[in-house]
């Protein structure tokens, strides 16, 4: 642990002076999907500022936990929803129970050409319902995807699940569950706004948030796994750094509330 702690220090402090010879490979890193746009941004600028290079996976949260608990090699795990992060700390394969590195938010999301009215308490798509104009909506699997998980949720707080879910198509995980929301294929969905707010998304499709009273806080939450070598840790550090913060608060995530208050 002392060693990890003086990398930590040495990366916080002397951030561009890491040395690439630290690591033979890229260090393996498990991320959620809905992240991957911003953190592509963040991986590309670590690279630049310290010359170290990460191999980033993308999926679901529930899948990743189930991959690092049967021993998959990841140095470092960036998940949609801290109870995941929690679930391996007790299980003993993490060095702690990580930190927050960002709060997620839920988008409505069609495509341009899509006859589903977007707003925020979804009115528009009740009417669809109503008027038996809904043929096919997107959601991530909320059986092991927190995005999916969290859209239910909101579905039924508005009372809109029972009717809804025949409907429903569910992506593996919240890219897919964006892929089906805003190609096309679908007339619209409950997506991460970090996903919709993407370029490749919004040149095809129209969105808005959606309030974060209506469901249960996604709290997202990194960790490093006790496989973590030198590079994987100078990257935690880095996640947690002026840059990496600005970069995801452009992909429309919200800080850490210790963070927000400027502590």
């Amino acid at each position: 642990m002392h060693g990890i702690r003086a990398v930590v220090l040495g990366c916080a402090i002397f951030l561009g002076l890491c040395v690439s010879s630290w690591a033979s490979k890229a260090p393996s890193i498990a991320a959620a999907s809905n992240i991957k746009f911003a953190l592509d941004k963040v991986a590309q600028q670590f690279t630049q500022d310290t010359g170290l290079k990460v191999r980033i996976s993308y999926g679901s949260s529930g899948n990743f936990v189930a991959q690092i608990r049967h021993g998959a090699p990841f140095e470092l795990f960036l998940s949609a929803d801290e109870k995941y992060i929690y679930q391996l700390h007790k299980l003993g394969v993490t060095t702690s129970d990580g930190t927050l590195y960002a709060i997620g938010r839920l988008a409505l999301a069609a495509p341009k050409t899509s006859p589903l009215a977007l707003d925020e308490n979804l009115v528009g798509l009740n009417a669809l319902m109503v008027q038996g104009n809904l043929k096919r909506f997107a959601i991530a699997n909320p059986d092991h995807a927190p995005y999916g998980e969290r859209a239910k949720e909101l579905l039924q707080k508005l009372g809109l699940w029972t009717q809804i879910e025949p409907q429903l198509i569910y992506g593996e995980n919240v890219s897919q569950a964006a892929q089906f929301a805003l190609s096309g294929s679908t007339q619209g969905g409950i997506v991460a706004l970090s996903l919709a707010m993407a370029p490749q998304f919004k040149a095809i499709a129209h969105y808005v948030a959606l309030p974060s009273e209506l469901h249960t806080p996604i709290n997202q939450r990194m960790v490093l796994t006790d496989k973590a070598g030198d590079t994987a840790v100078c990257f935690y550090d880095y996640l947690q750094q002026e840059k990496a913060r600005q970069i995801f608060t452009e992909f429309g995530f919200g800080l850490p509330p210790h963070l927000a208050a400027g502590e």
